[in-house]
């Protein structure tokens, strides 16, 4: 009762949910814990048309952290429906599909083929490039964000959690801008653009040469963005990036956060969320409060 948190008119036992690209669809892990310790599962993002990811290396580590570049791999929303959500709901029964999608009409087909299955919500993706418009992700500008969330949210029956980016030209600006497009919450922060270099092979280490960083290093930065985005709107705030200590959930929620996604610790230690849980407990405990007594403290 103690780790209780609610969004969307429903209370999950606990704000821990995995990071979607980090979890896979969440059969990896039974072998360590039942997912339905969690308070929901996002599931690997998903796209109308299957994505074979991008060539070459995929993953680099770094001083707290790792680079990715996994491009989106995914066997398409078709095969995904075809047994992979059903599976999820096996897991937990709050179930979150990660969606993304490079053009409009992708994200409209997905979501009206997505309103023929019952689940929780959606996370939008609107990290993917824009491929009409020259390549510019979506969520880079607050206009292109407020645009392509208002028409997914007038084409789908699911609550709609919008997954922002800290490449954004202002997240804050951006946040605001899909609240009034209708977003029902809020996700914060997506991976940080960074680079890696093989001093021996003298060139990038990635085929696309920018990739994603995650992990530790980059909480500082989730931390302050989930805070000045918690403060200018009214929905709920989900954060992600560099959790992996319950006293980091602590500190999200009390910047302003209700849910708290766990990413790159799944890769350091398969049973790093039912650590973090035990250590959220633990704290909430020593201090006689509950999670929902530290949203949005600070």
């Amino acid at each position: 009762m103690r780790t209780e948190v609610e969004i969307f008119g429903k209370t999950l036992k606990n704000p821990l949910l995995p990071a979607s690209g980090t979890y896979g669809y969440g059969e990896a892990y039974e072998s360590y814990y039942s997912p339905s310790e969690l308070g929901a599962l996002i599931s690997k993002g998903i796209t109308w048309n299957p994505k074979p990811g991008n060539e070459g290396i995929r993953i680099w580590e770094t001083p707290s952290g790792i680079l990715n570049s996994i491009g989106l791999e995914n066997p398409g929303i078709h095969e995904f429906l075809n047994g992979k959500l059903q599976k999820m709901q096996t897991l937990n029964e709050n179930i979150i599909v990660n969606l993304g999608g490079n053009t409009i009409e992708e994200y409209i087909n997905s979501v009206e083929l997505l309103n023929e299955h019952d689940f929780f919500a959606i996370e939008l993706n609107i990290s993917c490039p824009n491929v009409k418009e020259g390549g510019m992700a979506f969520g880079i500008e607050s206009e292109t964000a407020a645009e392509v969330t208002k028409i997914v949210k007038a084409h789908t029956e699911h609550n709609l959690i919008v997954k922002l980016s800290p490449n954004a030209r202002d997240v804050v600006e951006c946040a605001k801008a899909v609240e009034e497009a209708g977003a029902d919450s809020v996700s914060l922060i997506n991976t940080v653009l960074g680079m890696a270099i093989d001093p021996y092979a003298e060139r990038t280490v990635f085929n696309n040469v920018y990739a994603g960083l995650s992990g530790p290093a980059v909480k500082p930065i989730a931390l302050r963005m989930v805070h000045q985005v918690a403060k200018n709107v009214s929905i709920p705030v989900i954060a992600a990036g560099g959790i992996s200590t319950g006293l980091d959930v602590a500190e999200f929620m009390m910047a302003g956060a209700t849910l708290a996604q766990i990413g790159t610790a799944n890769f350091m230690n398969p049973n790093a969320v039912m650590d973090i849980l035990k250590d959220f407990e633990e704290f909430l405990k020593g201090k006689n409060i509950t999670a929902k007594d530290l949203i949005g403290i600070v």
